[in-house]
C-alpha cells in the first residue's frame, strides 16, 4: 500500500513540476519576445533591367494599424559613400501582418550598394505622431547592412 503511495505522490510532484516548467518556459519566451514595434528586413537585392530589384518585408505589430507609410533611406556605395537618398512608399501596413514590397532602383547596381539606412518615415498615417520610427526594428537576411 505504501509503495502505491509513493508512486502516486511521485507522478503528481513529477506533473506538478513538469508544469511549472513549461509556465517558466513560456514566461521567459514572451519576455524575449520584442514588444510591439515596426518590423522592416531587407530581404534581397537582385539585378534588374533597370537597375537594382529591392525586396523588403515588414511587419506591423504596434497599437495601431498604418494607413500609409514611406521611408526615406539613404544608400551608399562601394566607397562607403551616399550615392542616393530616396523615399520609398510602402503603402499600408495592417497590424500584425507581413507585407513583402520591391522596388526596382533605376541606375542602382546591386553589387556597389554597401549599406543602406532608414533615414525618417515621411508619412505615417495611423499611429501616434513619432510612433514609426521610435518603434522601428530593422534586420537583413543579406549580407548588406540595413540600419534604422
Amino acid at each position: 500500500m505504501m509503495g502505491r503511495f509513493a508512486a502516486f505522490a511521485a507522478s503528481v510532484l513529477f506533473s506538478v513540476s513538469g508544469v511549472a516548467g513549461a509556465y517558466a518556459q513560456d514566461a521567459a519566451a514572451a519576455a524575449s519576445a520584442p514588444a510591439g514595434g515596426l518590423d522592416v528586413e531587407l530581404n534581397a537585392l537582385a539585378p534588374s533591367q533597370k537597375g537594382c530589384m529591392m525586396t523588403f518585408v515588414a511587419e506591423n505589430n504596434l497599437a495601431a494599424p498604418i494607413n500609409k507609410i514611406s521611408f526615406e533611406l539613404a544608400f551608399f556605395n562601394d566607397k562607403n559613400a551616399v550615392d542616393r537618398i530616396t523615399v520609398l512608399d510602402f503603402r499600408d501596413l495592417p497590424q500584425g501582418k507581413k507585407r513583402v514590397r520591391q522596388f526596382d532602383m533605376p541606375n542602382v547596381k546591386c553589387e556597389t550598394v554597401t549599406r543602406i539606412i532608414i533615414n525618417d518615415t515621411p508619412v505615417c498615417d495611423g499611429p501616434a505622431t513619432g510612433e514609426c520610427m521610435k518603434g522601428l526594428v530593422t534586420r537583413s537576411q543579406i549580407s548588406v547592412p540595413f540600419e534604422g
